[in-house]
């Protein structure tokens, strides 16, 4: 079965999982099983990476994925496809204008309507006194206007309704025209990849089969929505993330996730090595080569033998370079547009004389050479399946030649010697790191040049069409954040989260921010006030949050509202599962505090030769607010490095408890945890005494400072 009469199997896309920068999106195709296994699941998006594509069959026992590839759909984009959107946005704007045209009038017609006063008859010139009114006249102009006011209203909210959907409208329609004007390509030919899986077992039944691929530049930070009322010991902490993607695809109604990996963090194992004690000797040769098999050389004779192949439909060859939008010619399978001649296949040239055998004692292979991999060799794991590049098999592992060096092509046979064979080189074969890499390895297909048709390369491939999806995909990532706000790999530290949405979310593909609601997290909330009236007389209000879930809450902004009013936009830093940290709110005014200090200096000791300096602390307290709250003083003490300098404390107040707290805070910080009723007022009373001996003295020192 051909491409072209392979089934196709219509997708949709189920979820999403955005990382640190990129995402691994799923999508779920379901169909019947065919004859041959092989069916096509089109419009996955061209910015993906071809190498992360995955698949398996779901729900469906008995059946598997045992290959799957990625190739490159190419289909003309029509002409007046950017016209249609434009003309679509220019009718909206009209739309919109006669609208808003229509709303002007009806406005002009409420003010008119609602001017009305009823004005009494003039006074006649011989009459000394006015004219009188009947009350039924009043009345019934009053309920005139107000009928008519009424049904001007009710058109102008329709009016403003209508409005408001063409603006919708109109803003929908912008976006269309803003892609079609810039993800058309300039060629006329748009491109997408199709995933090519080939199913055993199960023929002719129904399987759901899911495809998992990453596309990159996606990008989100953490957002919160704290509410907290006064009084009460919990709140609601809402997460939310701003995210921003240009895969090529609207991610529409998709359950979305959110991880702070990093997505493209190599998974393979490290090479060790060992590490021994003693005389210096030469390191092992690697084992992932061995001789070519015999015979490679007749592997495609009947291949060659079968003649030219049949014409293939590509409207596209014929352009500059052989390249259409999406790839070289030969990686692309172009499935509309009108067929053009393919110009015949000349017949293939006579096969290459067999190669020479591979010099004795780890003689240097041929130019051109390599083959599969040494027994016992494992490949490097890899996080995806087997890959391939269309057209040219699958990937195995590799047989790197001996000393090092990538291979170059041979030349093609002249009837002389096809190979030169190199003087032998003694010592073990030394291939290079790319050689080495088993995962990017490529096994070269039929229609490769004779002399790398059957081995594995480095697949040194480059797809400037592929290149620029990328490139663009890439560019959410150097967004500006919004304020506050945290790359979530800075933020994690060391650990890995994820973070489920409750509900699908649309996010659309146009590399802007845009919000998703997570969910609402369990915290621990309680307000505390902190003041220190040593350096200004005024309580702060503070919220004390604490982490009560398993999963740490990263850094970034929180919008705080306290009783339903707006309080201010801070910046949360990391919180980890158990922790505890403060958000300030500002002054609270309802609560004053008022500090008042005494110092008595005097001499002690049998001479009088001991200085004492007797400093007095009274701080007094006043809750203005109807509950009780609790209040943290600080005050600070002196601190001394002189032995024969002591300080004595006279107060009930207490160092910091915890370390974490002590090295917050400046040495000598002392604290008064006080609980003030409402309407209350509480008196603290606290000292120090500083003793200095005469010699330690500073004669004409400032000692109250």
């Amino acid at each position: 079965m051909t491409a072209g009469t392979a089934p196709r199997w219509d997708s949709a896309l189920e979820s999403v999982t955005v990382y640190a920068q990129g995402a691994l999106c799923r999508r779920v195709a379901r169909g019947t099983v065919p004859a041959d296994g092989q069916v096509r699941v089109p419009g996955l998006p061209r910015s993906l990476d071809p190498h992360s594509l995955r698949a398996r069959v779901l729900g469906a026992p008995g059946v598997r994925v045992t290959e799957a590839r990625a190739e490159v759909d190419a289909e003309p984009v029509a002409p007046e496809a950017v016209a249609e959107a434009r003309r679509e946005v220019d009718r909206l704007a009209e739309a919109y204008q006669a609208v808003d045209a229509r709303r002007d009038r009806q406005l002009k017609r409420i003010e008119e309507v609602a001017a009305l006063r009823p004005v009494p008859p003039g006074r006649k010139r011989d009459d000394p006194h006015h004219r009188r009114t009947p009350v039924d006249a009043w009345l019934e102009l009053a309920g005139f206007v107000d009928e008519r006011l009424t049904v001007l209203h009710d058109g102008l909210r329709e009016l403003e309704d209508q409005l408001r959907r063409l603006e919708h409208e109109m803003d929908l329609a912008r976006d269309r025209l803003d892609r079609a004007g810039t993800d058309a390509p300039a060629s006329g030919v748009a491109s997408s990849y199709t995933a090519v899986l080939t199913l055993r077992g199960g023929a002719g039944a129904e399987a759901e089969v899911e495809t998992e691929y990453g596309v990159p530049g996606a990008v989100w930070v953490p957002t919160y929505r704290l509410t907290h009322r006064q009084g009460e010991v919990g709140g609601r902490l809402l997460l939310r993330a701003s995210v921003a993607q240009r895969s090529g695809e609207d991610w529409t109604g998709v359950r979305i996730a959110f991880a702070t990996a990093d997505l493209r963090r190599r998974t393979d194992l490290p090479r060790l090595r060992s590490v021994r004690i003693g005389r210096s000797q030469p390191a092992p040769a690697p084992s992932g080569w061995r001789e070519p098999p015999a015979g490679l050389t007749d592997l495609f004779a009947g291949y060659d033998a079968a003649g030219p192949r049949p014409e293939r439909d590509v409207f596209a060859e014929a352009r500059a370079g052989g390249w259409v939008a999406g790839g070289p010619v030969e990686n692309t399978s172009v499935t509309v547009g009108a067929a053009h001649a393919a110009p015949p296949t000349p017949p293939p040239p006579p096969a290459p004389a067999a190669l020479p055998a591979p010099g004795a004692a780890y003689g240097a292979p041929p130019q051109g050479f390599a083959g599969p991999a040494a027994p016992g060799s494992a490949p490097a794991p890899d996080r995806g399946r087997p890959r391939s590049r269309p057209g040219s098999g699958s990937r195995s592992a590799a047989a790197p030649r001996a000393g090092g060096g990538a291979y170059a092509p041979a030349p093609e046979s002249t009837g002389a010697a096809p190979y030169a064979q190199p003087p032998a080189v003694p010592g073990p074969p030394r291939p290079d790191d790319a050689e080495l890499d088993y995962v990017a390895l490529v096994l070269s297909g039929p229609d490769e040049p004779r002399d790398r048709r059957g081995r594995l390369f480095p697949d040194a491939g480059f797809d400037p069409v592929t290149a620029e999806y990328q490139r663009r995909a890439e560019k959410p990532a150097a967004l500006p954040l919004p304020g506050h706000a945290v790359r979530p790999r800075e933020s994690a530290g060391s650990f890995d989260h994820r973070y489920d949405a409750a509900a699908p979310a649309d996010i659309p593909s146009d590399g802007t921010w845009h919000t998703v609601t997570v969910g609402e997290i369990a915290v621990g909330l309680r307000t505390e006030y902190v003041c220190v009236p040593a350096v200004e007389q005024t309580v702060y209000a503070t919220l004390v949050l604490s982490n009560a879930t398993d999963q740490a809450l990263l850094a970034g902004p929180v919008e705080v509202s306290v009783d339903g009013e707006y309080q201010l936009t801070a910046a949360l830093p990391t919180l980890a599962p158990g922790g505890v940290r403060r958000l300030g709110l500002g002054p609270a005014e309802a609560i004053g505090v008022t500090r008042r200090t005494h110092l008595t200096e005097s001499t002690a000791g049998l001479r009088n030769n001991v200085t004492v300096l007797d400093h007095r602390v009274h701080v007094e307290l006043a809750n203005r607010l109807p509950a009780a709250v609790r209040v943290e003083v600080r005050e600070r003490v002196p601190v001394t490095s002189e032995a024969d300098v002591r300080i004595e404390e006279r107060a009930d107040w207490a160092e910091p408890e915890d370390r974490a707290d002590r090295e917050r805070h400046a040495p000598g910080t002392r604290i008064w945890r006080v609980d003030l009723p409402g309407g209350g007022t509480v008196a603290l009373d606290g000292g120090y005494e500083i003793r200095i001996p005469a010699g330690k003295a500073l004669t004409g020192g400032n000692r109250r400072s």
